[in-house]
């Protein structure tokens, strides 16, 4: 399944969280890139084609949900799913209002990650730009 997903975008200020999704989801199949926040996930996003950000909520300067405002309004097609160690009502709730595909708490289960992606593909919501 991995390869016709397209480009997998992992957004999250922790390096060794970065470094163990890149890691499970490449040995998947996926093609997986990584960046530490929003502002370099815009930058990134800017030069190449993804089909789907995976992007923590908590992260110094641009947190995750002011980067998915930002993500929505520059790309609206990219298709994300908001993980957090912090998982709340109210971000849950903003999260989704703002468009994301799904909310998860850390530490990320990967058969978890993969029902989501699973659903979100099948469906046919990819859209890529």
């Amino acid at each position: 399944m991995g390869s016709s997903v397209g480009k997998i975008l992992i957004v999250d200020d922790e390096e060794n969280a970065r470094i163990g999704l890149s890691r499970l989801l490449s040995q998947e199949g996926y093609d997986v890139d990584s960046v530490g926040d929003g502002r370099e996930a815009l930058d990134f996003i800017r030069d190449h084609r993804v089909s789907l950000v995976i992007s923590d909520i908590h992260m110094p300067g641009m947190n995750g949900l002011v980067f998915l405002r930002e993500l929505h309004r520059s790309h609206p097609g990219i298709n994300v799913i908001m993980i957090t160690a912090y998982g709340g009502v109210e971000s849950y709730l903003e999260a989704m209002n703002l468009g994301a595909f799904e909310y998860i708490n850390k530490p990320v289960k990967l058969h978890e990650l993969k029902s989501v992606m699973n659903k979100l593909f099948r469906h046919g919501d990819s859209v890529t730009v």
